[in-house]
């Protein structure tokens, strides 16, 4: 005999329980009519109950869902940030020759609003990344981005970062390169035509670290005052930035 799950045993349980609060009700008051007039109003008001419970309530438990998602997919883009991708920007973007361009852009402060990020998300997303990278920064981005393979892969693993588009953008484009790099064996022998191969998928990885780098300094902002300021001391764009607090 197929077991009950517990579903079941929980409706029936329930079922129960309300025959037994009416046979009371019957049993002590009396009036069967009455009885009958009560069951009859619960009956009718149970539509909008089921209404009320599967659009509202549903409504805010799947908000607050939403909710604990956003946490902890942001947690896993600080850490990527803390174990890669500032690094990988520090480098890339001391090899920006234009970055001068748009370095104001990117020293966020305390005061902005979320309309100054979105302005300057907006000047950046056309921003035309040309990181110029010799044999010698390639060899030693093979090496940084080789010890962190396995991280990466765990971060392309983790399901949820599927419910961040550009960020899951984000981590292909630096596994790309990973992978790139990983199947040359002598980079200092690069050819001219492979090495402009190579600096489009840094370009690529660049520009989309850019944009996903300023995306999380704005939740850092909205919902951690005291990792935003650890983060501004720290930007990979600011050249007199520091973690020290002098002020």
């Amino acid at each position: 005999m197929r077991r009950l799950t517990w579903e079941m045993r929980l409706g029936i349980f329930l079922v129960a329980v309300s025959v037994v609060v009416y046979a009371v009700k019957f049993l002590v008051l009396g009036n069967p009519e009455n009885t009958y007039y009560y069951i009859f109003n619960a009956l009718g008001f149970l539509p909008i109950n089921v209404l009320l419970v599967t659009l509202i309530l549903n409504q805010l438990l799947s908000v607050r869902a939403k909710r604990e998602k956003l946490e902890k997919l942001n947690m896993v883009i600080g850490t990527f940030y803390a174990e890669v991708g500032t690094h990988l920007l520090i480098r890339l973007s001391d090899r920006d020759p234009h970055l001068d361009s748009i370095r104001g852009d990117l020293i966020v402060r305390g005061d902005w609003s979320d309309a100054d990020f979105a302005e300057v998300r907006r000047r950046l997303s056309t921003y035309p990344a040309e990181v110029g990278v010799d044999a010698e920064d390639l060899i030693v981005l093979k090496d940084f981005l080789m010890k962190k393979r396995n991280f990466l892969l765990r971060l392309l693993e983790n399901p949820m970062l599927l419910e961040h588009e550009h960020f899951t953008e984000v981590l292909r484009a630096v596994f790309h390169l990973t992978d790139e790099l990983e199947r040359r064996e002598d980079l200092a022998a690069t050819p001219e035509t492979d090495h402009k191969h190579l600096s489009g998928d840094i370009n690529r990885a660049y520009r989309l670290l850019v944009l996903s780098w300023l995306d999380y300094m704005k939740y850092l902002k909205n919902n951690y005052p005291y990792l935003f300021s650890l983060a501004m001391r720290t930007n990979p764009f600011d050249q007199t930035a520091s973690p020290v607090v002098l002020e």
